[in-house]
């Protein structure tokens, strides 16, 4: 656990908190519990009793019945009850009884407090079970037995007694609790001589029918007893009382007992304690912990990992909406990725565009001014009669100068064209050796110029699908362009072949000078020159190459541009043709 996580924070308040409800829940015990225990039992008894006192001021119940009332009451509520005529002369009703049909007869067996104990009744009796018991009959009808002792097995009879066998047909019998019922119905009398004593203190209370409430202890055993008086209100021949005697012993056992098991237990409880608090700290914080690192990578802008909590409380829908946020940052922040990379684009190209324009602007300038200011010069020259053998001479140097200003500006105007997509081509089925051928014939004085040869290699019948005159402005450029850039006395090589995508590729290669990596681009732009050359023989317009690449864009062609070990070598491809019928026409 980290030192200042939430982890710790739960565990440790989560075990102070159950560590200070256990500590109170033992000082309560121990400070209210007993009395809290015998103020219940005390209530359950007194409710007892005037349900019982109810139940006998009926006045039609028979001996048996008020017999099996008091016995069931004893029973119920660990008490012994005596009932207390209107001079608090005790009723003798014995509540424990055995009921035997005999073949002749119903024998009633009454139970005697005084002389008997628990271990003199055999355990586990039921109703319809066989019974036998040799006692002493006490009524002239020989129905009521008083009984001496229990037979579990035939044995000889004991003279002067008589034996009773039948089966069970009803019974009241105490029952074992942690006191001998027996022996706490002895204590009766002395309890009730005792109270009769300052019965006259209570004497108001029991004219307004409250019950009476005291403590009693047995002398011989120290053992402390309450004692609960109450009178009848309803009974229809005369006034009477209950006198029920309880121990509370039980209550102080129980006490003491619960003492010791609690200091026993507290250990046990305290690892307990920690253990389920260490389990609660870690349920509970678990999502918390998920929710704070996916909250961190967001914070990083890291949206890739979502919260995985599918729980249908807070945190589900907290999980839910973080990751709903996180996919709408995310989708926010790749369009501002892409607007900002695009805008970033744009940036550089109208900054390009702007270098273009300034460039295109100095190189019409320049193109412009060296043939306008060569023209100026002859035009003034015929103007002040230069001799005569020179006037031919001007004028054929000044129309050179017009058709050189023509031809560019019909190249700037074409050019335009192409940059406004307003060329459309018409594709033919043309034979590529044979244009390569024309274009290359017809260079031939500036070929014998520099001493160059042409050496083309390829198939000698290729069909292509193209516009014928476009793709020959194409060859014308580029081998212009290789003448102009080889050394004297080399070799210009034209290969042409099928790349296998029925494409054939054109390649242009002389020997000369290699182009720098930072040019490798720009050499398509208007007006460009690698070697920054004005001179007018070996310059050229700058408008050839960027010519090449629009009308290699129209073709779809990949073209290109790439250095070899003697020189430079631009490339381009054609869509190769099925068409075997050719148009000579070009």
């Amino acid at each position: 656990m980290r030192k200042h996580g939430i982890v710790l924070k739960l565990f440790i308040a989560t075990s102070g908190l159950i560590a200070i409800i256990f500590m109170l829940i033992m000082l309560a015990q121990g400070l209210f519990f007993e009395r809290y225990y015998r103020e219940f039992k005390v209530n359950e008894l007194k409710q007892s009793m005037i349900q019982l006192s109810k139940q006998y001021g009926k006045g039609d119940a028979s001996e048996r019945e008020v017999s099996y009332l008091l016995g069931q009451f004893s029973n119920e509520t660990s008490a012994s009850i005596a009932i207390l005529d209107e001079q608090m002369n005790r009723i003798r009703i014995n509540p424990y009884f055995i009921e035997l049909q005999t073949p002749t007869k119903l024998v009633t067996i009454r139970l005697q407090i005084e002389a008997m104990s628990m271990k003199d009744i055999p355990q586990g009796l039921h109703i319809g079970e066989s019974l036998t018991v040799d006692g002493i009959f006490m009524d002239q009808q020989s129905t009521i037995l008083s009984p001496v002792k229990f037979q579990s097995q035939q044995s000889e009879l004991v003279e002067g007694l008589v034996r009773v066998e039948g089966k069970i047909v009803e019974m009241m019998l105490p029952e074992q609790h942690s006191y001998n019922p027996y022996y706490q119905d002895t204590l009766l009398n002395d309890a009730l001589w005792d109270w009769m004593i300052r019965a006259d203190q209570d004497e108001s209370h029991m004219q307004n029918g409250e019950p009476i409430q005291s403590e009693w202890m047995d002398p011989w055993s120290g053992v402390k007893y309450v004692v609960v008086t109450m009178p009848f209100s309803n009974v229809e021949q005369n006034g009477g009382y209950l006198f029920a005697l309880t121990s509370l012993q039980p209550v102080g056992e129980a006490v003491v007992i619960l003492d010791k098991y609690m200091i026993y237990l507290a250990f046990p409880i305290l690892l307990l304690v920690m253990f389920l608090s260490f389990v609660f700290s870690r349920i509970v914080s678990k999502p918390l912990l998920t929710l704070n690192h996916t909250a961190t990578r967001m914070a990083q802008l890291d949206f890739t990992v979502p919260a995985d909590i599918h729980s249908k409380d807070e945190f589900g829908e907290l999980s839910q909406s973080m990751n709903t946020m996180a996919r709408n940052l995310d989708t926010a922040l790749q369009e501002l990725t892409v607007a900002n990379a695009k805008l970033q684009d744009d940036m550089v190209e109208k900054q390009r565009l702007e270098q273009l324009r300034k460039e295109l602007i100095a190189n019409i300038s320049h193109e412009l001014k060296t043939p306008l200011g060569i023209v100026k010069g002859f035009t003034e020259g015929l103007q002040d009669d230069v001799a005569e053998e020179k006037r031919e001479r001007y004028l054929s140097l000044i129309l050179n100068e017009v058709d050189r200003m023509n031809a560019l500006i019909m190249e700037m105007l074409e050019l335009s064209k192409f940059e406004a997509k307003a060329i459309r081509l018409a594709p033919q089925t043309i034979e590529l050796p044979m244009l390569v051928q024309k274009v290359y014939t017809s260079f031939a004085l500036q070929l014998e110029s520099k001493l160059l040869q042409v050496q083309i290699n390829g198939e000698a019948s290729v069909v292509v699908s193209a516009d014928p005159k476009w793709i020959e402005q194409v060859i014308v450029n580029l081998l212009s362009n290789a003448i102009r850039h080889a050394v004297e006395q080399s070799v210009i090589g034209i290969n042409i072949y099928e790349t296998g995508s029925g494409q054939m590729m054109i390649c242009i290669e002389n020997e000369g000078s290699s182009i720098d990596e930072e040019d490798m681009q720009r050499i398509w732009d208007q007006f460009y020159r690698v070697e920054r050359s004005r001179d007018r023989k070996l310059g050229g317009t700058g408008l050839g190459l960027a010519m090449v690449k629009h009308i290699l864009e129209l073709h779809d062609s990949d073209y290109g541009v790439k250095n070899t070990n003697k020189g430079v070598m631009f490339y381009f491809t054609l869509k190769k043709s099925e068409n075997i019928v050719l148009d000579n026409r070009s």
